[in-house]
């Protein structure tokens, strides 16, 4: 049995471990393996699918809150004396962003994508979806099924919460860019890959995009030359959407279960039936 998150699991490790049984995802999104190959080998692969369920959509709308107000800024402002010595009785540095009417666009409205919209629909937003299925928990909180160039024209802020997948690896990029609202939002805690950064960084900087939240990117840790880290109007945390302890032990006790029901001769959450 071989337990993985990161490290990839390819057809020539699976060669070179003929031994190897089981493969169980201590995460979610489980592109680090060679399915097909797993399949043909017999080796079933299990993850662990709505661990994160709660706290990445959470993250998503915090990312999104601290570009509307700048909330750690001007707290670090109010600290370093400056309302102290406003001749004002309070101050901004920033334009602030009021959501209530705004469009939430999510690509991708799974578990995750469908609690991104409950919080999104509490601010007075209305929430446009692609995916490719409908879920009926989101038609009953009102989410709208567009197309993807819909998805680009209509949103004010746009939403990644979708797995990597072949078709979208690089779907952020200078053409669909093109298509979005002149101050775009673009939130992504999903997968970097589906970013192009030279592309991102290059419509922050010429403020296409407004701004951009991100807790993910193409390569991690993050590379000093990575286009983002000057881009302006781009927060940029460390692959955090997932880590409150809540949600570690939920990968924890799922993982268990996958391994049990391997054992038991029964596999559950089998990516590769």
């Amino acid at each position: 049995v071989v337990l993985t998150n990161k490290t990839p699991i390819s057809r020539r490790v699976m060669d070179a471990c003929p031994s190897m049984r089981f493969i169980a995802m201590l995460a979610t999104g489980y592109n680090v393996v060679d399915i097909a190959c797993a399949k043909e080998k017999g080796i079933p692969v299990s993850n662990v699918p709505v661990y994160g369920t709660h706290s990445v959509s959470q993250f998503a709308i915090a990312l999104l809150l601290e570009i509307c107000h700048h909330i750690g800024y001007h707290n670090d402002t109010v600290k370093s004396g400056k309302w102290e010595q406003c001749p004002d009785w309070c101050y901004w540095d920033y334009p602030l962003i009021e959501l209530a009417g705004k469009t939430y666009g999510l690509l991708g409205c799974g578990n995750i994508g469908i609690h991104t919209a409950a919080i999104a629909s509490a601010l007075g937003m209305h929430v446009i979806a692609y995916d490719m299925r409908q879920r009926d928990e989101a038609l009953q909180l009102g989410v709208e099924y567009v197309s993807l160039d819909e998805l680009f024209a209509r949103s004010d802020v746009l939403g990644l919460q979708m797995p990597l997948f072949p078709f979208n690896t690089g779907i952020i990029n200078r053409e669909n860019i093109a298509k979005m609202k002149d101050g775009v939002i673009i939130i992504n805690n999903s997968r970097g890959q589906m970013v192009v950064e030279q592309d991102l960084a290059d419509a922050l900087n010429s403020g296409k995009v407004a701004a951009a939240g991100l807790d993910v990117v193409s390569t991690e840790p993050i590379r000093g030359d990575n286009p983002l880290l000057t881009a302006k109007n781009c927060i940029l945390t460390p692959h955090i959407s997932w880590a409150p302890r809540e949600s570690r032990q939920r990968i924890m006790d799922c993982t268990a279960d996958n391994i049990r029901a391997y054992l038991d001769g029964a596999p559950i959450h089998v990516v590769n039936p």
